[in-house]
């Protein structure tokens, strides 16, 4: 059913259905810009409606949809199969995607009678009959895992024979059966393909121990040639078990550990592997969207997204989840998991125990590190491409000039006492940390007021560089809403600065207002142009705590100490390090005094303690 006329819509939406099902959100382009499941459609397409939301996606996506289309389901689960099939089928605008769209290679046993074990990315993976281990996201450490099993398995190395009467190369050095000139029977040899298949599958202690029952048979049978064999396998095999951190007693335990951390619309997700109670690997995922997105609703696309691409070797008995996910979609992606794996019960769980929670925390610390890495990698981007950002910020704000030169300020302070404020530039894409300027403010000290500690810093600034002859930036951008906006502006006039390109970035929704204009710039969420302002604006931000933290820090250690005239500091740290407390040093005899500090600072502080009375 297609609901087609915008003006008749909140009148249309009581003829939703109150089953379960996916909805469509279509624009005035009739194009698809977001797919949703619900168990119960009317109420969940009504919500988006009915109430006022705070979540920036929203704001956006609810005044495009010209059209809602749905279709029904028995179970909330079939729903959820039909959501990912139809975001994967129309890319969604608004939906959650892959940053980029690369195919994630994966092993392959391959079905022959001397299996081999090759690499096969998606885009083929039709292609190629056998037995899949994947997906992986990290290239080099998958080749580095193919050499290795290399080593430690005799595995054929050739699709072809390279001689037809005589084994090659690697049959004389041990790294291959030779089952091209049948110098291995096909079951000897499919036990050995049986070994990679428990590597592969992180079963590395199942695999050591029939090692070792291997080479003892052998042994007995005086096969000693087959026994070595064995041995070898099984001590490397060992090597890489001793590599691997123990989190569990139990060897029974496979568990993946999942965590997202965000920032300026990137959601780095990280997978925590445990497989026989041992971390065996981490995988690292990047998604983007192109309006700010929850973390939940990226934890939702991730378990449909890597566990569909998944084969059942990957598919843990269970999967820890931060609680960032809901409980009530627990059931349903479990049960989502266990349709699609009908020879495996997976359980997707909350982290509950202490134990949980020290492997979460270890999987936040992952997906930490891996989110710098990916904001070290945009900031390089918007350096890189600063001649294009820049040309698009002169003609979306509407500027005089091309922003090379831009100033961005930032106050901070707690309930008013120690207010500071920053100030950082950029040139050319790239931060000048030598131009940047702090502030004590002093307008405000007692009271917070932002406006007035914007005003202050604005006049500072810029009378100074009046004063001194020197350029003013191309663009300044305050940290704030059109409150501090109107507050810099006001200050520029005030100093008969006219002309001047000036903008404020309300962080809440990432606006952008520029004088005399009540309505917001939206910048689009994925525009190295929005990156450039949030990372200017994170640095002004940065600069503001540290020196706030910075007088914080010079506050707390004041003392009586302090109203002693001439004594020096290193007669009160030497008295602090020895007495720990002024307290205690006030109870102190001129003689104890005297044994830390030179006679003279030891009068002064005991006088200053025990007056002497008229």
């Amino acid at each position: 059913m297609k609901l087609v006329n915008k003006e008749k819509l909140r009148e249309q939406l009581a003829y939703l259905p109150t089953c379960s099902g996916c909805y469509l959100y279509h624009d005035k382009n009739d194009e698809i810009i977001y797919v949703g499941k619900a168990k119960n459609l009317k109420r969940r397409v009504s919500s988006y409606f009915n109430k006022t939301h705070d979540s920036a996606k929203l704001n956006v996506l609810v005044p495009k949809i010209e059209r809602i289309e749905y279709i029904v389901t028995d179970t909330e689960i079939e729903a959820l199969i039909l959501e990912s099939h139809l975001i994967k089928k129309h890319k969604p605008r608004y939906n959650v995607l892959l940053k980029d769209d690369k195919k994630f290679p994966y092993f392959v046993v391959t079905q022959e009678d001397y299996p081999r074990i090759i690499i096969a990315r998606k885009s083929n993976i039709n292609m190629q009959k056998g037995k899949y281990f994947g997906p992986y996201t990290d290239s080099r450490a998958m080749y580095t895992t193919l050499e290795l099993m290399k080593k430690i398995f005799p595995l054929k190395q050739c699709k072809t024979p390279k001689f037809k009467d005589r084994p090659c190369m690697y049959y004389q050095i041990g790294r291959c059966l030779a089952p091209c000139q049948k110098k291995v029977s096909s079951e000897e040899y499919k036990k050995v393909i049986k070994s990679v298949e428990l590597f592969l599958s992180g079963k590395q202690q199942e695999l050591a121990e029939k090692l070792l029952d291997e080479m003892n048979k052998y042994a007995q049978k005086e096969e000693f040639e087959k026994a070595a064999r064995f041995r070898d396998s099984y001590l490397d095999v060992t090597k890489t078990l001793e590599r691997q951190k123990v989190v569990f007693e139990n060897t029974n335990i496979n568990n993946d550990i999942v965590s997202i951390s965000s920032k300026n619309g990137i959601f780095a997700v990280v997978v925590m592997q445990i497989r026989g109670g041992r971390l065996i690997n981490r995988k690292d995922f990047s998604y983007m969207a192109d309006v700010l997105d929850s973390e939940e609703e990226v934890i939702n696309f991730f378990l449909k997204d890597y566990y569909q691409r998944a084969t059942e070797n990957e598919i843990p008995n269970k999967i820890l989840l931060p609680d960032a996910f809901r409980n009530d979609n627990v059931e349903v992606y479990s049960e989502f998991l266990n349709r699609k794996f009908s020879n495996k019960k997976v359980k997707i769980s909350i982290v509950k125990t202490n134990k949980e929670r020290e492997l979460l925390e270890l999987a936040k610390k992952n997906s930490d590190l891996f989110l710098d890495k990916l904001l070290r990698e945009q900031k390089a981007d918007v350096a890189a491409n600063y001649n294009e950002i820049g040309a698009y910020l002169k003609e979306k704000l509407n500027l005089n000039k091309f922003p090379y030169a831009v100033e961005c300020f930032d106050i901070s302070h707690i309930q008013g006492t120690n207010t500071v404020a920053s100030m950082v530039r950029f040139e050319n894409g790239r931060a000048v940390k030598s131009k940047y300027r702090k502030f004590k403010i002093r307008s405000a000290e007692g009271k917070p007021d932002d406006f007035k500690s914007m005003s202050e810093v604005i006049t500072r600034r810029y009378k100074r560089l009046q004063e001194q002859n020197e350029e003013f930036p191309d663009l300044i951008i305050i940290d704030g809403g059109k409150g501090q906006l109107s507050s810099a502006v006001a200050i520029l006039n005030e100093l008969n600065v006219t002309h001047q390109d000036i903008v404020s970035l309300a962080k809440r929704l990432e606006e952008v207002f520029l004088p005399n204009r009540s309505r917001a710039i939206v910048i689009p969420e994925t525009s190295l142009a929005l990156h450039f302002f949030q990372q200017i604006r994170d640095e002004a931000h940065r600069f503001a705590i540290t020196f706030h933290r910075s007088l914080r820090s010079k506050s707390a250690v004041k003392s009586e100490l302090d109203e002693i005239k001439y004594l020096k500091s290193e007669a009160k740290a030497l008295l602090l390090q020895k007495f720990k407390s002024v307290k205690t040093i006030s109870s102190r005899s001129i003689q104890e005094l005297e044994a830390v500090v030179d006679k003279r600072s030891a009068k002064k502080v005991f006088e200053f303690f025990n007056p002497k009375l008229d």
